[in-house]
């Protein structure tokens, strides 16, 4: 049980510097002191994200693995299609995204208000996907390893969305809060 464990907080230590380091005051401060690192922060910010999941990876590979339940074959076969439902989500709401701009413009520059194609019918695509993915590999496999992941990451969405979208409310206002009002958080309305 002990490997579970340090799994899941693995996964508590990544999402709380996911969302320290997304924090708007935190941006604040390194734009008032140190604005040269600051043009380059989003890189680096994501660079860490991206070698922090790395390392989550491995740890993940080498959890022993047992099983939860033994999945019959129709729920494997759900758990694929769930898991590409996902993948295809993610794509979408990448999709809308210049990762370009993300990445290496400034974040006035980079920052318009997405309210197209996915994101006009769910606030949050990209959370919504990576849950598809997590609860069909959960399907798929039916391990321990593979329930703590998603449990971690259901328990983060609320404070992740949270967060988010103080930040975004921050930078965008009232445009924001309208978006808001119209646009369903993390279940896609089934009529526009």
């Amino acid at each position: 049980m002990m490997p579970y464990l340090l799994m899941a907080l693995s996964w508590a230590v990544f999402y709380t510097i996911h969302s320290a380091l997304a924090a708007s005051k935190l941006k604040r401060i390194l734009k008032a002191k140190w604005p040269n690192f600051y043009k380059n922060y989003r890189l680096v910010y994501s660079l860490l994200s991206l070698v922090l999941f790395f390392l989550l990876m491995i740890q993940a590979s080498l959890l022993p693995p047992a099983s939860l339940f033994y999945p019959i074959p129709i729920v494997v076969h759900l758990g694929y299609l769930v898991a590409t439902l996902g993948v295809i989500v993610l794509l979408r709401s990448i999709r809308e995204i210049s990762i370009k701009k993300f990445l290496i413009e400034s974040e006035t520059q980079a920052n318009d208000l997405i309210i197209k194609g996915i994101y006009s019918r769910i606030r949050h695509p990209l959370y919504l996907g990576l849950v598809l993915i997590f609860g069909g590999y959960f399907m798929v496999s039916g391990t321990w390893g593979a329930g703590v992941h998603l449990a971690c990451l259901i328990l983060y969405l609320p404070f992740g969305i949270h967060f988010e979208e103080k930040n975004l409310l921050e930078f965008f206002g009232d445009a924001y809060r309208e978006y808001q009002r119209k646009v369903p958080a993390f279940f896609p309305s089934l009529f526009k």
